[in-house]
């Protein structure tokens, strides 16, 4: 399974956004990183500033370069704004919907979670972390108790996060459902998929 296991505050300071969660490192330090961040001034061109917010996006939903590339491609095949197509793609995956109902702290752990087999979707035991999830499907946490477990203590430690609209959350029986595809306003991303847009189609 690719993922990005490189160091984090770094690649939030580059960018300048707590893209893997808050940080009170780059709270203190909110400048790039090297010798050289606090006296940066240089400015991006066009093309740069693209790669920017697709690097933003891509390390946000932990997608490696040939998953984000393979989510555009979809997105661009389909009726609709691009960028917007595009981010319902990413908000409807598996791994990232069992984070936003709270069975898991961060993105990275929603996805080992689902590639361990602890979820199931309308039943059946799904382990791809990709899963594209349609309207009406269900997600429950798998019957085992170390499942439960994991599950129920994610949830208590993320009571802070507010499930969003589009998702209904059964907490006692740690299930969920996927109520409708969320909106643009609804997804808020850290990146302007626009500039994704216009940067894949160069």
């Amino acid at each position: 399974m690719a993922r990005y296991t490189g160091p984090r505050t770094r690649i939030s300071r580059r960018f300048g956004v707590p893209i893997f969660g808050p940080s009170k490192y780059l709270e203190r330090k909110n400048y790039g990183p090297g010798v050289h961040g606090p006296k940066s001034r240089r400015k991006h061109t066009d093309y740069a500033l693209g790669l920017i917010e697709k690097q933003k996006l891509r390390y946000y939903y932990g997608l490696m370069e040939r998953q984000f590339r393979s989510v555009y491609e979809r997105a661009l095949k389909k009726r609709g704004v691009t960028g917007e197509t595009m981010l319902q793609i990413l908000e409807t995956r598996l791994d990232n919907i069992v984070y936003s109902l709270g069975f898991a702290s961060t993105r990275p752990a929603a996805r080992q979670m689902v590639s361990h087999g602890h979820l199931k979707v309308n039943g059946r035991k799904v382990s791809i972390p990709s899963y594209a999830l349609k309207v009406n499907d269900v997600i429950e946490v798998h019957v085992s108790n170390v499942s439960r477990q994991l599950a129920a203590k994610n949830a208590e430690l993320s009571t802070n996060r507010p499930v969003p609209e589009w998702l209904a959350l059964n907490k006692e029986a740690l299930r969920g459902t996927l109520v409708r595809i969320p909106s643009r306003d609804e997804i808020q991303p850290i990146g302007n998929e626009q500039a994704v847009v216009e940067f894949y189609s160069r």
